[in-house]
């Protein structure tokens, strides 16, 4: 079976386990964008999941300019259409919070995230192809978590009872992810993401697990210019041109 078929089928097992889940206040609205949007991922990984990766990048969740509007992962979407290639129709999740609509490929948000992320790849490695020869970008959880107000709430600032039954499950679907594409490293994107690989993955026939820096623009050090501190992290783990 194609590895893009065999991860689509792995994210629907996730996705039923994930659909009986409920997050109790301040949690009012969680989004799912592999459901509504699962034209653009499924794209995704037809194009760029077709054979093993030497390295998988490992963020925590979807961001609401990012891949809740595409369905790929750190999903800005001028480089999601213009630089991956990919447009496709995207519904909208229900309920829908009135502060974090999706608009899909119409969106005028930039992530800001998204851009220096795939920005810092493109500059590196000139073509998708050439990236996704060797690599491979995915998100620990797709479920983005939404407050009244519309402000985001992170995974690990949800309940510990609600952070434990999503953590078991998204840990099984990060173990299938790499039987499927066989990574020698999985790097996190962020300290999250990385903490999350380290307890997923463990034994010998694990990869290894490394961190680069997370580009959002809330952490200071990333707004003083995050492309070279994640370039000379990348480097030093011997996974980055």
């Amino acid at each position: 079976m194609p590895r893009a078929r065999r991860l689509r089928d792995a994210e629907r097992r996730l996705c039923r386990v994930l659909d009986g889940m409920t997050f109790a206040r301040p949690v009012t609205h969680v989004y799912n964008p592999l459901v509504y949007a699962r034209r653009p991922h499924g794209e995704y990984l037809r194009r760029y999941a077709d054979g093993p990766r030497r390295v998988v990048l490992l963020g925590m969740n979807p961001g609401p300019w990012g891949m809740a509007q595409t369905g790929v992962p750190f999903g800005e979407v001028s480089y999601v259409r213009d630089w991956l290639g990919i447009r496709a129709a995207v519904s909208r999740p229900e309920p829908e919070h009135p502060r974090r609509p999706v608009h899909g490929f119409d969106c005028k948000r930039s992530e800001v995230s998204g851009a220096r992320l795939w920005g810092a790849i493109a500059d590196a490695f000139g073509t998708p192809e050439a990236f996704f020869a060797d690599h491979f970008v995915a998100n620990y959880c797709p479920l983005m978590f939404m407050e009244e107000s519309g402000r985001n709430r992170t995974p690990d600032k949800l309940r510990a009872v609600e952070r434990e039954r999503l953590f078991a499950a998204c840990d099984r679907h990060l173990r299938d992810l790499v039987r499927v594409l066989e990574p020698e490293w999985v790097v996190g994107i962020g300290a999250f993401a990385e903490g999350r690989a380290r307890s997923a993955l463990q034994g010998a026939a694990a990869p290894r697990v490394g961190r680069v820096l997370h580009p959002s623009p809330a952490s200071p050090l990333a707004n003083r210019g995050w492309a070279g501190q994640a370039r000379k992290q990348l480097r030093a783990l011997g996974i980055w041109p």
